[in-house]
């Protein structure tokens, strides 16, 4: 039985082991993507060990028990002889009693795990558990999220392909179809998600970014500011969610003509009263067009003010906070493993693309050795191009005829790069040029093509907005009225003349 002060002695070695071991793990060079995923495991294994070791460590020195203190005790006593040879002839009598047994040396282990890392047996070439599909870590296999994503209420039929191109734009789903079924999906998603992640890149601490996703997801949830679920709070109109804009509105007449049920709804999403005539609902909406709700007149509200909030109110809000963090979770993944989707998409496309037999050669190719040498090799590729569908980079000229030596920035994109005229202006249409624009409130329409600051974006839509504005028609000024004797005029002068008896 080992003392107190070989334990220490023996975790103190094996931790200074586990650094060099871990040191030279990160220098051991790595050519292909399973040689890198399996040193990211033994590295993992070293870290954890070594955290054991640790604590084990502290909880030696702490010595609750105070066994530590009294064998220092017992070694530096008056008989300090007396409790050496006790300890000596302990040793003698466990070897006489198990004279064919052999401690093997750390060091012994550790060569071990040189050996392994330089010369990895044929046992050792697949430490981590992949499916045939994921290619030892290269590909995802989002079939089954695929399958459960087309079944949804409300979302688009698309192939697999444009499922994984669209698979993290969640805030493109309308928030009342995110219903229990929708919830299901995102755990289902999120389990493969976190377990595929865990298993490409075992080092990274998911407990920590998770909880750095969770701070942030919290500060954009306050302000507002999350995708797919804005803040219901700037105005009246929008505290309640009323699905109806009035900025668009110059008069209470002009929100007549939308008839009286489409002002009841807008009057009862508000809370107020929703009853009298036309004129009277129109008025009392256009009342409230940028007017916060707790400055309105008391006496416009029903019995019930919707500022008050139930159980099932605080219920449901919760529901959908748990809802948009878990879409927060998601987004984090796909932003981490997003070389991992497009490699999928590219070879989703490849695989398509080939002909039965070519696919019945790939798959036979693939079992006889699923890491061909040439997947192996380091590709030589001095001028950084980019890869093509077979791996490999693209020629020189082809590169210069696709402008792919040109990068565009967009400040809208938080001044995202792109590379190329092709994507560049394939970005105008994508998520996350159209999210920068509706965090600005402007509408990602055709009219802010190419248009890729800030200001330049703001300036265009306050002069469309005045252009719209000017070629509103105004009843009071264009509408013209007749008198007996033929003499045409506008509505403001004919009622003037009315009111002063010329007529």
């Amino acid at each position: 039985m080992e003392t107190i002060l070989e334990q220490q002695r023996r975790i103190h070695e094996e931790r200074e082991r586990v650094v060099d071991a871990l040191a030279k793990e990160t220098l051991h060079k790595k050519t292909t993507n399973r040689e890198q995923i399996n040193s990211d495991y033994r590295a993992k294994q070293l870290l954890d060990r070594y955290v054991d070791g640790t604590n084990t460590l502290k909880e030696l020195y702490e010595d609750r028990d105070g066994l530590r203190k009294e064998e220092i005790q017992a070694l530096s006593g008056p008989n300090e002889f007396a409790e050496f040879y006790t300890r000596l002839k302990v040793i003698k009598d466990f070897h006489r009693r198990h004279p064919n047994e052999i401690s093997v040396p750390m060091s012994i282990e550790f060569e071990q795990l040189r050996e392994d890392r330089e010369n990895p047996a044929e046992e050792n070439q697949s430490l981590v558990p992949f499916k045939d599909e994921e290619g030892y870590g290269k590909y995802m296999d989002l079939h089954e999220c695929y399958d459960k994503y087309i079944n949804l209420k409300g979302t688009e039929k698309v192939d697999y392909v444009t499922y994984l191109s669209i698979a993290d734009r969640l805030f493109e789903i309308n928030k009342d179809k995110k219903n229990a079924e929708y919830r299901r999906y995102l755990d289902l998603i999120l389990v493969y998600l976190q377990d595929y992640a865990s298993r490409v890149k075992p080092i990274l601490d998911f407990a920590e970014e998770l909880e750095k996703v969770k701070k942030e997801f919290e500060i954009q949830w306050e302000a507002g500011t999350f995708p797919g679920w804005p803040k219901e709070a700037a105005s009246a109109m929008t505290h309640a969610g009323a699905h109806l804009d009035l900025s668009a509105f110059s008069s209470p007449e002009e929100l007549a003509s939308l008839g009286l049920d489409r002002l009841k709804s807008a009057l009862m999403a508000l809370g107020l009263k929703c009853g009298g005539t036309l004129e009277q609902r129109a008025q009392r909406l256009f009342s409230t067009k940028g007017v916060q709700l707790d400055e309105l007149d008391q006496a416009l509200f029903a019995k019930s003010k919707p500022g008050k909030t139930t159980k099932a109110g605080k219920k449901d809000a919760e529901k959908q906070r748990d809802t948009a963090f878990l879409e927060a979770q998601v987004y984090y993944f796909f932003e981490l493993l997003g070389e991992q989707r497009q490699a999928t998409r590219e070879n989703v496309q490849r695989k398509q693309a080939r002909t039965g037999t070519e696919r019945e050669d790939e798959d036979e190719e693939h079992f006889s050795d699923s890491d061909s040498d040439d997947e192996e090799e380091v590709i030589y590729n001095p001028k950084n191009l980019p890869l093509g569908w077979d791996g490999k980079p693209i020629p020189y000229w082809l590169y210069k005829l696709h402008g792919l030596n040109i990068s565009y920035s967009c400040e809208i994109c938080g001044n995202q790069t792109y590379r190329g005229p092709k994507a560049f202006q394939r970005h105008f249409a994508e998520w996350r040029h159209a999210h920068g624009m509706r965090c600005l409130g402007i509408p990602n329409t055709a009219h802010f093509a190419n248009v890729t600051h800030i200001e330049d974006a703001l300036a265009l839509w306050e002069k469309l907005k005045n252009n719209k504005a000017s070629e509103r028609w105004l009843p009071e000024a264009e509408e013209e009225f007749e008198d007996t004797i033929g003499n045409v005029v506008n509505k403001k002068t004919f009622e003037d003349l009315k009111r002063q008896g010329l007529l």
